[in-house]
């Protein structure tokens, strides 16, 4: 049995077992529904194969390429991926507009016994939403930023607030980037914008907007994804929570923090080397030196005086956010003190009206 949906609200796509991505798996890899699974019933040659026969040859002779590779893929799929599948399994498949990939898998896959579900409109239909919710939408979001220099541990705090019971968007985490030229992670690359968006919208549709939503002061680009118009727009005109530390404190905060760059002096000269349009020789070749001698916390306080200070300050200055509602200057970057501050975060985010 066959039944198509067009419905991919939260509770609907919960009623499946799973939820099958028959696309090619460049495809899959750019962007993909929460959850889904790739079983692609094309790979991205096939795909490209009968796509140049359709246009070069004829539509038939591509059509039948095409339902030989499906039929050898999706029994490959029935021999691995769903070998242990029990009689009962209610599938949810999807491909780019919900055509000829994925009712032919529903097609086979409901001839085993199973009642699957296709997506109409396909992938399309999802991407319409994730568009029209983050791009098109102008609807406000209770947003609360978590502000402060860098290396004041925002992260950290973060995810105390959140153990603590606050809402949290965490879009470094997101983003797989910790918002710097030192923030990215080679074993653990950006995901693409569309699914930068995708995990963004996700976590919207799980969060009650009736009440704030803690969100880490960011620029408009984390890394290589931007953050979406109506989030932008929020955190904008965002009330704040502002913590403050001493040089010393997140310059010894910042080692620990970022293991990667500390333990990869190559990595370490190529992010200094990122800064060279903001920065002198002379000063590019002080820290250079710095990391080539692993001194750490002396990089650390040098780039913070010289970098990324003033260009908080500067942000300040041109008032890139709302009223401040709290501020704290944490003498200490550890987690005692991140789980004191975030029970007083939680509890001013419990009575403040955004």
């Amino acid at each position: 049995m066959i039944e198509n949906t067009g419905d991919i609200e939260v509770e609907t796509l919960a009623r499946f077992d799973a939820i099958i991505d028959v696309r090619s798996p460049s495809e899959f890899a750019a962007d993909r529904l929460p959850g889904a699974i790739n079983l692609p019933v094309l790979d991205d040659a096939q795909r490209a194969e009968v796509g140049t026969i359709y246009k070069q040859v004829s539509r038939f002779t591509a059509r039948r390429l095409g339902a030989a590779y499906v039929a050898r893929n999706v029994a490959r799929h029935l021999e691995t991926a769903l070998a242990d599948r029990p009689k009962d399994f209610h599938p949810l498949i999807y491909c780019w507009r919900g055509g000829m990939r994925s009712n032919a898998m529903a097609t086979i896959l409901s001839q085993v016994g199973w009642r699957c579900g296709v997506l109409e409109g396909g992938y399309k239909t999802w991407r319409r939403a994730v568009t029209a919710a983050l791009r098109d939408s102008e609807a406000p979001l209770p947003v609360v930023l978590l502000d402060g220099q860098t290396g004041v541990a925002k992260s950290d705090m973060l995810r105390a607030a959140e153990r603590e019971g606050v809402q949290v968007l965490d879009l470094e985490a997101i983003a797989h980037h910790r918002g710097s030229v030192f923030g990215g992670y080679d074993d653990d690359p950006q995901p693409e914008q569309k699914y930068f968006e995708t995990q963004i919208f996700d976590r919207l549709r799980h969060t009650d907007l009736s009440r704030p939503i803690l969100v880490e002061a960011e620029s408009n680009r984390i890394g290589r994804c931007e953050i979406p118009t109506r989030l932008w727009t929020a955190m904008q005109a965002a009330p704040r929570i502002t913590l403050s530390a001493p040089l010393a404190a997140r310059a010894a905060y910042l080692t620990t923090a970022y293991p990667d760059i500390t333990g990869d002096q190559t990595a370490a000269l190529a992010a200094i080397d990122r800064l060279a349009p903001f920065h002198s020789r002379e000063t590019l070749a002080g820290w250079r030196g710095l990391a080539e001698t692993a001194q750490w916390r002396d990089l650390a306080a040098a780039l913070m005086q010289a970098h990324y200070d003033p260009a908080y300050e500067r942000s300040r200055q041109r008032g890139r956010c709302g009223a401040a509602l709290s501020s704290y200057d944490l003498e200490e970057l550890d987690s005692a003190t991140f789980e004191r501050v975030a029970k007083e975060i939680a509890s001013t985010l419990l009575t403040a009206k955004i």
